[in-house]
């Protein structure tokens, strides 16, 4: 049985599209991080939140808002298997699709005096980069000024960080390199600057700043990398940061959807379970981990071990990925954690499909839970992490899919809605990953 796209695609995300517009009326708390009891605490906004100038500016129709994010979820699935078998790191390289749809966004303030904007967060990339202002063809409205900034400066060619952008070029003695992602090319300088996240300032930064976009698919916001590259945040900050945070991300029902990044190994829950990170040397900024087995309800499905073994060479495995919707198994996998949810929410329940969600209900249902085990840790969702449901068109789907079918659809990818009010938590030092509950919002 399938159904009408349309009705469907109205109802299924209704709360979160009807909470925009219940949010109009609000005045949602989109002052600075300042005032944090922790000092190293950045609020993070969905990108739909009243707090971002990226949410739409006009209405869309209820179709386009979910077949968007099923084919930005796509993109970024494409861009990431892209990555996992390439030998080498390019950091800046790795704007590319992911870029064009950040789901949470952070506030940074670059340059002295302090010029404010909007980042996306994401742990998958390493550079952070913001359009500068004079920059032909960005959409931003916002762009950083260097002008305006009295501890502005340019890297020269002879640097190393130089040499860690892709196609760099030597205008005079500043570095400048050229890339491209989606439909777009960018011309950016690499410069350094104050960057202050929190209280916290950061001297001599290292970043992009794009001089020149064209192309449909430019990005208008910045991007802050939180992977393990040479470029990231935590290579830069080490000393400040001992290359550790965490996050807890809100739920898209949340009405302010105001969660927190912390930075650094103070304030970091005690009570939190680990499981050991994985290195890929092809893709060193990735966070890989150990998923050995998958339950559903009380039973442990049945997965071929290939289909979650880490393997560096193929780029094969699990990652945590703050970027991805939705969460992707590789298609072994996927079918038999849908298989047995199926199973266990009834066989005389007629399923349905729904764009790229293919396990869909019409009628209300008990959903099992599901367990992604670890080594070392388990972590079991609840309902909200699972479903994708509207009371008012009586939809529910199981929020998950199968991993694109390429040639490097290797990768197994927990999600963003699948880590929402969780504090998930980077302690690369100690080579671990944790999670553990926590309302976010």
């Amino acid at each position: 049985m399938k159904l009408s796209l349309t009705p469907l695609l109205l109802s299924l995300f209704l709360l979160l599209i009807s909470s925009l517009s219940q949010m109009q009326g609000l005045t949602p708390k989109c002052d600075d991080d300042d005032n944090n009891h922790h000092t190293s605490t950045l609020k993070v906004f969905h990108i739909f939140s009243p707090c971002s100038p990226f949410k739409p500016q006009t209405p869309i129709s209820w179709e386009q808002t979910i077949l968007q994010l099923q084919a930005k979820d796509q993109k970024r699935m494409e861009y990431l298997s892209s990555l996992v078998a390439r030998r080498s790191v390019v950091p800046i390289a790795s704007g590319r699709q992911i870029t064009q749809s950040p789901t949470y966004i952070v506030r940074a303030k670059i340059g002295t005096p302090k010029q404010t904007l909007l980042m996306a967060m994401d742990t998958s990339n390493d550079v952070a980069w913001v359009p500068c202002s004079g920059c032909l063809g960005c959409s931003s409205s916002t762009a950083f000024a260097p002008s305006k900034s009295t501890t502005f400066r340019g890297v020269r060619c002879g640097a190393s960080q130089c040499k860690q952008v892709p196609n760099p070029k030597c205008g005079g003695s500043a570095c400048t390199f050229n890339l491209t992602y989606g439909s777009s090319s960018v011309a950016a300088s690499l410069v350094q600057d104050t960057v202050t996240l929190a209280t916290d300032p950061i001297p001599a930064y290292t970043f992009g700043c794009i001089r020149k976009a064209t192309g449909s698919s430019v990005p208008p916001q910045g991007l802050l990398g939180l992977g393990r590259g040479p470029l990231s945040l935590l290579s830069q900050t080490q000393k400040l940061y001992q290359s550790t945070f965490s996050y807890c991300l809100p739920s898209f029902k949340a009405l302010n959807f105001s969660g927190s990044l912390r930075l650094g190994p103070v304030a970091q829950p005690k009570r939190i379970k680990f499981t050991p990170l994985l290195r890929n040397p092809r893709r060193s900024s990735l966070y890989y981990v150990n998923l050995v087995a998958i339950r559903v309800g009380r039973r442990i499905v049945d997965i071929p071990p290939p289909a979650l073994a880490f393997n560096p060479t193929t780029g094969a495995g699990t990652i945590f990925d703050s970027g991805t919707v939705f969460t992707r198994l590789v298609e072994p996998a996927y079918i038999a954690v849908r298989n047995e949810f199926r199973r266990r929410v009834g066989r005389k329940i007629a399923v349905t499909t729904l764009g790229g969600f293919d396990t869909c209900y019409t009628v209300p249902i008990v959903a099992p839970t599901i367990t992604f085990m670890f080594s070392g840790m388990n972590v079991t969702l609840p309902t909200d992490n699972i479903l994708i449901h509207s009371t008012a068109g009586g939809i529910s789907c199981l929020a998950m899919a199968a991993a694109p079918d390429n040639v490097n659809s290797v990768l197994n990818v927990i999600a963003n809605m699948q880590q929402q009010n969780h504090r998930v938590l980077f302690d690369v030092p100690n080579s671990r990953l944790g999670v553990a509950r926590e309302p976010c919002t």
